[in-house]
């Protein structure tokens, strides 16, 4: 069964993939797989950019979002005209000489993944350029795969993604619809800050700095670098943690931190 895989680790939000789906399908069609792709209001892959955090802590993620080619995939089932088929392969595709236009499929898709199109009244999304990968043996993959060019982006047999998917997760898993899109280093909470001797109106570099769950008891662990910064990554979000930060004998703590969003907790002053 074919899928995707996407490494958010090395998605540099570069639009490749968004902009290669538009050159793929607007103004060609390619039935019975889709017709014509709008010029504007559909992104069949599009880029969802977050920035996370407070000045000067701030980071920016990229995620790349498409059709979840769901195995239990409610459009299918609420599809009154039978236009919605999944394939063998496990690519789910919507029949463009079959769809009546009763957008059904757009209202119960989770995952906003099937757009309207007005103009041919009927619905679309991404078909995995599966009239590529049907009709040309040179095609392996789908345009935005081949055209990525950090190999974030991949597409292939599970059975060959077994080390991938092992430490992959879903997006808006709680639909409970099996995606066959695996990521993997989706965005979790960070904390940031830095640290500096009012005294000496200098940074303070290779403190040593522990964050602790309230809940769990885990402890993380880090250094002030050169710059005096130290950072949290991958934290599970509403989360309570205590800071406690060390050098040369002295020590503060900062209690009750909570994740409910990514934080920087600014310049934390320390006289050593």
């Amino acid at each position: 069964m074919k899928a995707f895989y996407i490494d958010l680790s090395v998605c540099n939000g570069c639009y490749c993939c968004q902009i290669a789906c538009k050159d793929e399908h607007v103004a060609n069609d390619w039935t019975p797989y889709a017709k014509p792709q709008p010029d504007t209001g559909q992104f069949w892959i599009g880029i969802d950019e977050y920035v996370r955090g407070q000045v000067p802590k701030v980071k920016v993620s990229y995620i790349p979002k498409l059709c979840h080619h769901c195995d239990d995939a409610p459009c299918i089932e609420q599809c009154e005209s039978d236009a919605i088929e999944k394939r063998n392969d496990g690519i789910v595709l919507i029949n463009p000489d079959k769809c009546t236009g009763c957008r059904l499929c757009v209202a119960t898709c989770p995952h906003d993944a099937i757009f309207f199109n007005e103009n041919l009244n009927l619905a679309q999304k991404c078909t995995g350029c599966t009239h590529l990968l049907d009709n040309d043996p040179e095609w392996t993959v789908p345009r935005c795969v081949d055209q990525c060019p950090t190999d974030a982006l991949r597409f292939g047999e599970e059975s060959d993604f077994t080390e991938f998917i092992a430490e992959a997760e879903f997006i808006n898993p709680e639909a409970g619809t099996k995606s066959r899109v695996y990521y993997k280093n989706l965005p979790k909470k960070f904390i940031g800050g830095t640290l500096y001797d009012p005294e000496e109106k200098e940074v303070i570099i290779g403190a040593k700095c522990s964050l602790k769950d309230v809940g769990s008891d885990e402890v993380f662990t880090a250094d002030t670098d050169n710059f005096g910064d130290f950072w949290f990554r991958r934290l599970e979000d509403d989360r309570t943690f205590t800071l406690t930060i060390e050098k040369d004998g002295k020590e503060i703590t900062m209690e009750n931190i909570v994740t409910s969003k990514d934080l920087s907790l600014g310049d934390i002053p320390m006289v050593l």
